[in-house]
């Protein structure tokens, strides 16, 4: 295949020579018409000089020898063929032709030009000579006694045309390879511009949005080399930014505590982020392979073909099992994107947690139920007996006791309860001071020391000299006698 370069150097040469032909075609014609011209007129002019030297006639015979010597000079003079015809067409003199052999020519009446010279006007024509068989030119002029003709042969319009033709090829020829010259070194200039464009264009493909063009021109190539720029800048500016918004993406993926798996409309891996990859045990590349290889687990590629198809998100509870059991909360959501269906996204949170504290506080609520029963129901038959039948003094001193320590039992549990709304909810307020830990370990102690004795359980507190701490006393108090 013919490169550019050659290609555009062959139309530039070849244009060149279409015009240099026409313009030769033309010039030659312009120049044989000019000849002929000018044939034409020294004709005329010859013919009328030699009417004034041989005269009007009538031609005697006995003056023909003398007319056919005047003939020849006029003939070698003018380097034309001079003839003299009578008034019947009878040829009298001839340049060309012998006196012995004139009796043997052809009457000329009939020829064109001699008819209209006969004829009383001048008569011209161009065609082979009958008696010399070569193409002429010929003029005859009418005379009294008959009329004169000359003959120019066509060779010396040929040969003028010639001598004049050559030089004008000579230069044809050196215009033409000075253009192809021309030709070659602008086909050269442009197409290594066309090249560096190239260049650069396949730079900017591949993927250098750095590479520009080192040239600027007011022409088309300036026009399309500033316009590639432009792109390249604006294209590397997007890349940057789509690149930084990628960045920011990929930190959130990898920074979030859920899973997350993106997937295209066939089903297979877009992304997948390391949270995923730890919840469900992945390993390697996972981009382009389906899901189901990916995650095995049946009811995950279920609840993400069937979000695939749905408008509303799919939802699912998924169990998995090892040895560290997990509790995931699937959400599936299908995204378009310019009314085209491009994928679906997934998101699964760990909610392991959150069930094994809600089933922690299903086991405070039935604890707590169950403290609470206790107490209830020891004052509420305490008290039910006090109302209800006659006891003595000592007795009722008695179960009132145990009404007031069931209801002490109450007031510690409540207040359990609350600490520790107070603790979830992140409203307790700490005050810390200066606390002697001894000497409040002792006063506690004094204090449960009924309740020990009750129980005959036996206890002692031994404490030496400690520096004071820096805590909140309440708190300090609740750890103490949670301890005691």
């Amino acid at each position: 295949m013919l490169s550019v370069r050659l290609r555009l150097a062959v139309a530039l040469v070849s244009l060149v020579l279409v015009v240099a032909i026409a313009f030769g075609v033309f010039a030659q014609r312009g120049l044989a018409r000019s000849a002929r011209d000018r044939l034409a007129s020294e004709l005329e002019a010859n013919a009328r000089l030699a009417a004034e030297l041989l005269g009007e006639g009538p031609f005697a015979p006995a003056q023909r020898a003398e007319i056919q010597h005047r003939v020849g000079l006029i003939g070698r003079a003018t380097g034309m063929r001079v003839t003299l015809i009578a008034a019947d067409g009878s040829v009298i003199a001839d340049s060309d032709v012998p006196p012995s052999q004139l009796a043997g020519v052809e009457n000329h009446a009939g020829r064109v030009e001699v008819a209209e010279a006969l004829a009383g006007r001048v008569g011209r024509t161009e065609r082979v000579s009958g008696t010399l068989g070569r193409p002429f030119f010929y003029l005859a002029t009418p005379l009294q006694a008959g009329a004169l003709r000359l003959a120019a042969d066509s060779a010396r319009v040929e040969a003028e045309v010639s001598a004049l033709t050559q030089p004008l090829l000579a230069a044809a020829s050196a215009g033409l390879v000075l253009a192809a010259l021309l030709a070659a070194v602008f086909a050269t200039l442009l197409t290594r511009r066309v090249h560096e464009l190239q260049g650069v264009v396949k730079a900017i493909a591949a993927g250098d949005l750095t590479q520009r063009l080192p040239w600027r021109s007011g022409d088309e190539l300036g026009a399309i080399a500033s316009a590639l720029d432009d792109m390249a800048e604006q294209l590397r500016r997007r890349l940057a930014q789509a690149d930084a918004e990628q960045a920011r993406l990929r930190a959130v993926l990898q920074g979030m505590v859920e899973g997350v798996l993106v997937l295209d409309r066939s089903g297979a891996v877009i992304l997948a982020n390391p949270r995923l990859r730890e919840l469900f045990g992945v390993w390697g590349p996972v981009e382009g392979r389906p899901a189901i290889e990916v995650i095995r687990r049946v009811e995950v590629d279920a609840a993400l073909a069937e979000a695939l198809l749905s408008a509303a998100p799919v939802v699912r509870e998924i169990q998995l099992g090892g040895l560290s059991a997990r509790q995931l909360e699937m959400h599936a959501v299908r995204f378009p994107s310019h009314g085209s269906l491009l994928g679906t996204v997934a998101v699964f949170h760990d909610v392991t947690e959150i069930h094994q504290l809600e089933g922690m506080r299903r086991d405070f609520v039935a604890n707590v139920s169950h403290e609470l029963r206790t107490p209830l129901t020891a004052i509420r038959g305490f008290a039910e007996t006090l109302r209800g039948s006659e006891v003595s003094i000592d007795q009722r001193r008695q179960y009132l006791d145990v009404i007031l320590r069931h209801a002490d039992r109450l007031t510690a549990l409540i207040e359990d309860l609350l600490e520790l709304s107070r603790i979830e909810g992140g409203t307790r307020g700490l005050a810390p001071e200066a606390v002697d830990v001894g000497a409040r370990a002792r006063s506690l102690f004094q204090d449960l020391k009924p309740r020990l004795e009750a129980g005959r359980l036996v206890a002692a507190v031994q404490s030496g000299p400690v520096p004071a701490a820096w805590a909140d006393r309440r708190a300090l108090e609740q750890v103490l006698l949670n301890l005691l």
